[in-house]
């Protein structure tokens, strides 16, 4: 069973693993099937789900509200997280010439609302600006979160993809504290661990969610030399620690971390959601995680 944990401070519980549904789209499921296995990852205890407007060519959002508008009781289950601020292209909006992002207050309201409608939910637990905006102003950004929270749309706010200057811009203007930075962490890219943005969280005792965690597939099939180290590596502490998986391997790996991340689950069947949350159990030593870095980076740490 997974547990409900404060990732900030001052704020909010989330479950220990997260259910991602960016990929929702391509699941295949009626809408009572998405009901039936967001019914079923929630009796597991991962009761936190991870949406953004864009998944799906912005279809997610609306697929998922499809399952809740069967069963609104559920909704009083889980704790919604999604996220704005990039403008995509395509038939849906065909005057953008350009993919880019956008976090004006009038662009962060009408995402916000596109969201709740799209959800079928009356408030975002919370609200992620999803990419650094060269562009943000952090003084109306820091309004424009003051005016959805007093008015109830959402209750939390944090970042995704955020630098530690970037992340401290806004906050310094915010009037609640950003609650999470979500990043990209699994044992290919896991340069948050050393830039410094790892450490800012872990100093201001806020929980990263970590996306990514299974570098979308390449930990299993891809076939470059660091991929290869990478995956014999896990293989071998696979069986020295009893995981039914390299999957689970990966996921002891990320949590690991002194940050404590909430690591992403972005499978759609339940099988692989049920391993994650047995992957709980298992606790790497130092060494073991250690060697996963060597083989990541191929070379020692002196």
């Amino acid at each position: 069973m997974v547990s409900k944990v404060v990732v900030g401070p001052q704020g909010p519980e989330l479950s220990e693993l997260v259910q991602g549904y960016w990929r929702l789209a391509e699941w295949g499921m009626t809408p009572q099937q998405r009901l039936t296995f967001l019914k079923q990852h929630i009796d597991l205890g991962i009761t936190t789900v991870d949406h953004a407007d864009i998944y799906g060519g912005y279809e997610c959002e609306q697929l998922f509200g499809e399952a809740i508008k069967l069963d609104p009781s559920v909704r009083e289950q889980i704790q919604i997280v999604t996220k704005c601020d990039i403008q995509l292209c395509g038939a849906k909006y065909p005057q953008r010439k350009v993919n880019h992002y956008d976090t004006s207050s009038a662009h962060i309201h009408e995402s916000v609302n596109n969201s709740l409608s799209r959800l079928n939910v009356d408030h975002i637990d919370l609200l992620l600006i999803h990419r650094p905006d060269v562009l943000m102003d952090a003084d109306e950004v820091a309004e424009v979160f003051s005016e959805l929270h007093k008015v109830g749309k959402v209750k939390y706010f944090g970042v995704s993809n955020f630098t530690p200057s970037q992340f401290d811009l806004l906050e310094s203007r915010t009037h609640k504290p950003l609650v999470t930075n979500q990043v990209e962490i699994n044992p290919l890219n896991f340069d948050v661990a050393h830039d410094g943005t790892l450490d800012q969280l872990q100093m201001k005792r806020v929980r990263p969610m970590a996306w990514s965690c299974l570098a979308g597939g390449e930990l299993f099939t891809g076939q470059s030399e660091q991929a290869k180290r990478v995956r014999a590596e896990l293989e071998a502490i696979r069986v020295e620690v009893g995981a039914q998986s390299i999957e689970q391997v990966i996921y002891a790996w990320v949590r690991r971390l002194p940050s404590k991340p909430l690591a992403i689950i972005g499978s759609g069947k339940i099988e692989r959601v049920e391993s994650a949350v047995n992957s709980l159990s298992i606790e790497l030593t130092r060494e073991q995680w250690y060697r996963i870095w060597v083989a990541s980076k191929g070379h020692g740490v002196a």
